[in-house]
């Protein structure tokens, strides 16, 4: 038993390997253009804010894909590909999303809401991969998002410490 845990797990985690990469590449590739062109929602806040560039969610998307690509080439089958654009895509849309709520519950741009700043892009790639047909262990999908949830702690004080970052969340 405890090996199919191990293996289910480690498997979803390079499924879920595009869109943890699509996740963090916009730190490292900043945009200035902001996606929703600086315009407010019907509340009368931003969009999305700033943050949330064009270029960002261009090479966030691009950057799932490629891991999928690499992914596929080792493995040499294109379900990679397919899910690595998938999740770069899908992370992106729940980073967006994420970013949304935040901006309707009165969060300024950067200011941190644990739980959802981390799992807001592995949850939208979890439906997505649903959608496609993918089905995931339950117990395998809760450790990746452990993983995901300290990696993403992680990562981010190591950008802030790096100067990507304004703050270390």
């Amino acid at each position: 038993m405890g090996n199919s845990i191990v293996h289910g797990y480690l498997s979803l985690l390079v499924v879920f390997l595009p869109a943890m990469t699509a996740n963090g590449a916009p730190v490292v590739f900043k945009g200035k253009r902001p996606l929703d062109l600086g315009r407010n929602f019907l509340d009368g806040k931003r969009i999305f804010g700033d943050g949330k560039t064009i270029e960002g969610l261009t090479v966030g998307v691009l950057a799932g894909f490629v891991i999928g690509l690499v992914e596929s080439l080792i493995a040499w089958n294109i379900f990679f590909a397919i899910t690595g654009f998938i999740g770069g895509l899908s992370a992106m849309i729940g980073d967006l999303c994420g970013s949304f709520i935040k901006r309707r519950m009165g969060y300024e741009r950067g200011e941190p809401v644990m739980v959802l700043d981390q799992l807001d892009f592995a949850l939208c790639t979890t439906l997505a991969y649903y959608a496609y047909g993918l089905h995931m262990d339950p117990t395998s999908l809760l450790l990746v998002y452990v993983t995901i949830f300290l990696l993403h702690v992680t990562t981010n004080r190591l950008a802030f410490r790096l100067g990507l970052k304004d703050v270390p969340y």
